[in-house]
């Protein structure tokens, strides 16, 4: 899979995108990721990607000549252009699934007050957000994004099948888990898990999952 990055801050993305499994991803060939400034794009003296509003009001926006020249630039034909935005789908386990079927995605991150609106309607296929809540700016949730559909893709797990029982795969939390040793300050492990039944277990494991998404998040029921 191709992933281009679009932002502002280019070095927020040196260390998360360098590590652990994105890391062995890109290594290994699974993941071909390139984070492009967006200043590399403007054409002043100052490198300016951002102006005041339209109709007055707070802050700035993101002007439109940078993000259509960056586009235009890296988009090819089977790319999918994603705008990250408060108004986009709230980002989840399901949607990361639909990337990873993907060829080829270009992320673009904002700041400030966000877009010129001929941004979104113009240039984008799809606009996310990883929740209600407000960040300095859109590298963090590039980064969510890149690692939640890395791991996804086939191979960069070692073991396909070890995203398929995580939580949220099926739409549950996943199952209680534990390591040895057996019993540790009085606290013991379920003697289920030591029976060497699988079925059982498989069963046992199924039961707790919905009890812990009942508990713990209703709203996935």
């Amino acid at each position: 899979m191709k992933i281009d990055v679009l932002t502002l801050f280019p070095a927020m993305f040196a260390g998360p995108l360098d590590e652990s499994i994105i890391k062995r991803a890109r290594t290994k060939g699974f993941l071909d990721l390139k984070i492009h400034d967006l200043r590399d794009w403007t054409h002043d003296k100052h490198r300016t990607v951002d102006d005041r509003p339209f109709g007055g009001g707070p802050g700035m926006l993101m002007k439109p000549e940078p993000l259509f020249e960056a586009v235009e630039s890296l988009r090819r034909e089977k790319t999918r252009v994603i705008l990250f935005s408060p108004s986009g789908r709230k980002f989840n386990q399901t949607i990361a699934r639909e990337l990873a079927q993907q060829d080829d995605l270009l992320l673009i991150t904002g700041h400030y007050e966000g877009f010129d609106e001929r941004v979104r309607e113009a240039l984008v296929d799809d606009a996310l957000s990883v929740g209600d809540y407000v960040l300095t700016n859109g590298a963090l949730p590039a980064m969510i994004v890149v690692d939640a559909v890395t791991r996804l893709l086939p191979g960069v797990l070692g073991d396909d099948e070890s995203s398929l029982d995580e939580s949220f795969s099926h739409g549950l939390l996943e199952y209680p888990q534990y390591t040895r040793p057996a019993e540790f300050r009085g606290m013991k492990v379920p003697e289920i898990l030591l029976s060497g039944n699988h079925a059982e277990i498989e069963k046992w494991r199924r039961e707790q999952a919905k009890l812990r998404t009942k508990e713990k998040r209703p709203d996935l029921l």
